[in-house]
């Protein structure tokens, strides 16, 4: 059998969704990071054995056009319905006897088919999840298939995967890499023993733990966050949201300060002080004829923060539930001619309650989803922005 892969090999949907669902996985739960040449089939593939989140991190890595299939006890896998249900539809597992002298045998039936069709076939020649961090004793039927069926053989080491899941043990998001070595020819196999296989895994192995991955994304916006200019950014911020930027103060917070948790806080105070000192110039502005441009603002937001403020400098109090921005606010109170002193007090306690609110729950979430948004902060931001457009116009409609 040829090492490439033949041109009819079918490209069946199923492999592509298993690939599509493992990699989501893993992009959600801790990360996972391939390096090596993918092998493309048909090949055998021969991977250590700690945890059954192995088979999770090779689906995710291998190519999905190369259809692989993973041997499986048929004892445990396949005796029971539910377990054989799951291993049919979201690994494609072949039935493999254990620990009798057919298993080989059953092992080449099934394998035979995936490997014509130019497709992989992942065999775990330790027979069982190892513990301890070592790796086990190969048995020599990876290897045999390779051999008797003409086609490469593909050493791979997989780390990481015995800290999510250890075997009798507890699911721990965490990170995995898969590391493949260069396949071994089918001219060369016959120079091949299994210690030397074993001696490849384990050198792949032994390389180190995983690397996190981290986004560029990420690493951008919090060099910035970690800045000494990102403070007096934050207070620009609330002073530009004061007088006419139609983003809310808070989302300096959302869409920036969480990436470093520890400047949530420091951040959400300098937002605050930038929001009241730009209350208090919009009001002097339009006391003094100078009318700001009102985005994303209703006749009926005026009116109501004017009927507020009637009343006084507390009416400010009203905006931090009810969705019109506070640039209204300012520049009703600027309208009314209401005492600054009064407002500045007002204003400092409404933007600080609130906006300081805002933080202390920012700041723990940041804390709990730092492991994910140090991964997937862009998707993260696409998630935000469509979340505070959707919301923005619905408060528009609301107020209009």
């Amino acid at each position: 059998m040829s090492g490439r892969r033949p041109a009819t090999a079918p490209r069946r949907l199923g492999p592509l969704l298993r690939a599509l669902l493992w990699r989501a996985v893993w992009a959600i739960g801790g990360g996972l990071r391939v390096s090596g040449p993918r092998p493309t089939g048909p090949a055998v593939v021969v991977a250590n054995h700690a945890s059954h989140a192995d088979t999770a991190a090779l689906l995710a890595a291998l190519p999905p056009r190369s259809a692989p299939v993973f041997a499986a006890a048929s004892d445990y896998w396949f005796d029971v319905p539910v377990r054989r249900a799951l291993v049919s539809s979201v690994v494609a597992a072949l039935p493999v006897p254990r620990g009798n002298d057919g298993a080989y045998a059953a092992v080449r039936r099934a394998a035979a088919p995936v490997l014509a069709s130019g497709g992989l076939v992942v065999l775990y020649p330790e027979g069982t999840r190892s513990t301890g961090g070592s790796i086990g004793d190969f048995r020599p039927g990876a290897l045999r298939l390779a051999r008797e069926a003409g086609v490469p053989l593909v050493p791979a080491a997989v780390v990481g995967t015995a800290d999510v899941l250890p075997k009798h043990g507890r699911l721990r998001p965490g990170p995995a890499e898969v590391r493949f070595a260069a396949p071994v020819p089918v001219r060369e196999l016959d120079g091949v023993s299994v210690e030397g296989v074993r001696a490849t895994v384990t050198g792949l192995a032994d390389q180190g733990p995983p690397v996190p991955r981290t986004s560029r994304v990420w690493r951008a916006v919090s060099g910035r966050v970690v800045s000494r200019s990102f403070l007096p950014v934050a207070f620009a911020w609330g002073v530009a949201e004061a007088l006419s930027w139609p983003v809310i103060a808070e989302m300096s917070l959302v869409l920036l300060a969480v990436a470093v948790p520890r400047r949530v806080l420091p951040a959400a105070a300098a937002l605050a002080a930038g929001s009241v000192a730009g209350v208090v110039l919009h009001a002097c502005m339009v006391r003094h004829g100078v009318h700001l441009p009102l985005p994303l603002t209703t006749p009926r937001m005026q009116a109501t923060a004017a009927e507020h403020l009637a009343d006084g400098p507390a009416g400010i109090w009203h905006q931090a539930f009810n969705g019109i921005p506070v640039k209204v606010y300012a520049a009703e109170a600027g309208r009314a001619g209401t005492d600054l002193a009064g407002l500045t007090v007002a204003a400092a306690v409404e933007r600080s309650a609130r906006i300081l609110g805002v933080g202390v729950v920012l700041a723990a979430a940041a804390r709990w989803l730092h492991p994910w948004l140090r991964r997937l902060y862009g998707p993260y931001l696409v998630v935000v922005a469509t979340v505070f457009v959707a919301g923005l116009a619905a408060t528009v409609a609301n107020w209009s």
